[in-house]
C-alpha cells in the first residue's frame, strides 16, 4: 500500500441552509460527528499504519473541508458557507490531528496532509457541487508526492490552505 486517503465524513443533523447553530446544538450530535469525522480518522490510521511503513513512499491523506480552517472561519471577508457548530470544529480537530501525525513521521519518509476538495456532488451534499473526479485532484496529488514532499500541510486546488 502507498496511500492511505481517509476519506469519510458526516455532518450530523444540520437545520436550514445547512446551518448548525451553536447555541441549540445538541451534544449528541456533536459526539456522533466527532466520533466518526475524527476518532474515526485516528482508528483506521492506526490500524493501516503497519502496511503504511512497509511502503516504499508511504502518503497518508486526510479529507479535510475549508471549514476546518479557523483562519478562514475567523476571517469575515472570506465565505465558506453556513455555521456548521458540530461539523466544522471536527475538521479543525482533523487538521490538527494530521499535524501531529506528520510531526511523529518526521525523518521516517511517511508524508502525511490534510486536502480540501470543496463541496463535491455527493449524497452527503445532496448532489450539489463539482463531480467526484474533478474533486479527487488535490488528494492524488498529495497522494502521489515525490519522497521529500510537504507533511503536515494543509491544501486544495489553489494551494496551501491556512490553519
Amino acid at each position: 500500500m502507498d496511500a492511505l486517503v481517509n476519506n469519510a465524513g458526516i455532518s450530523g443533523e444540520v437545520g436550514p441552509g445547512w446551518a448548525q447553530d451553536p447555541t441549540t446544538l445538541d451534544l449528541d450530535v456533536v459526539r456522533e460527528v466527532v466520533e466518526t469525522n475524527v476518532y474515526g480518522v485516528i482508528r483506521v490510521t492506526n490500524a493501516m499504519l503497519p502496511f503504511v511503513r512497509r511502503s516504499a513512499s508511504p502518503r497518508i491523506v486526510n479529507i479535510s473541508s475549508s471549514v476546518g480552517s479557523v483562519t478562514w472561519q475567523a476571517d469575515p471577508a472570506v465565505e465558506v458557507g453556513p455555521i456548521m457548530a458540530a461539523y466544522s470544529p471536527t475538521k479543525s480537530y482533523l487538521n490538527a490531528v494530521t499535524v501531529h501525525y506528520a510531526r511523529q513521521f518526521t525523518g521516517t519518509g511517511i508524508l502525511i496532509n490534510a486536502a480540501c476538495p470543496g463541496l463535491v456532488a455527493t449524497d452527503f451534499t445532496g448532489g450539489q457541487g463539482r463531480p467526484p473526479r474533478e474533486a479527487a485532484a488535490t488528494a492524488i496529488r498529495l497522494a502521489t508526492l515525490p519522497d521529500g514532499g510537504p507533511s503536515g500541510s494543509f491544501f486544495n486546488d489553489d494551494g496551501v490552505v491556512p490553519w
